[in-house]
């Protein structure tokens, strides 16, 4: 299982709050599961903030970032050296019932994996963030997910980092 339960409650409550940064340095971590992909080392990071993902060149970080504008962008692009890096991140909203049936699919999508983390914020057992990264090719996949109870939205982000 690659579930914790976290005593920390989180500090994004709306998808709106969240940013996208590829400039930020390891935050204070609630966990951290490090795992090697395709030889690369790739550190997972729940944050009470939402999360980052450390592999190859690349520090993402998808959260409430003091000083920095909510809003993820849809899609980004950035080379690295001898890397591709290509992040995409849309936001769902979905009647109870729908949302319910997702966050529990995406719990049994991340116990699944072996390369994943999720947390569980208190309060509500429908809260949470979730990591799960593979080999895809020439390169690594990562798929990370964040759910709102409160407003049921779902914010789904995938990366694509191809070695060049």
């Amino acid at each position: 299982m690659n579930g914790i339960a976290l005593t920390t409650p989180y500090l994004d409550t709306d998808a709106d709050q969240l940013s996208f940064s590829l400039e930020q340095g390891p935050l204070d971590a609630l966990a951290v599961r490090e795992v090697s992909v395709g030889g690369t080392a790739v550190q997972l990071r729940l944050l009470g903030a939402s999360h980052q993902v450390l592999a190859g060149p690349v520090r993402e970080t998808v959260a409430c970032l003091p000083g920095v504008a909510g809003g993820l962008p849809a899609s980004a692009a950035r080379e690295f050296e001898g890397w591709t890096y290509r992040f995409g991140a849309r936001v769902e909203r979905l009647p109870g019932d729908r949302f319910s049936e997702r966050v529990a699919w995406i719990r049994s999508r991340s116990d699944g994996e072996p390369a994943a983390l999720y947390g569980i914020f208190p309060g509500s057992p429908e809260a949470v963030t979730a990591l799960c990264v593979e080999r895809r090719g020439s390169g690594l996949s990562w798929r990370t997910w964040h759910t709102y109870p409160q407003s049921r939205q779902i914010v789904a982000t995938h990366t694509r980092l191809e070695a060049r």
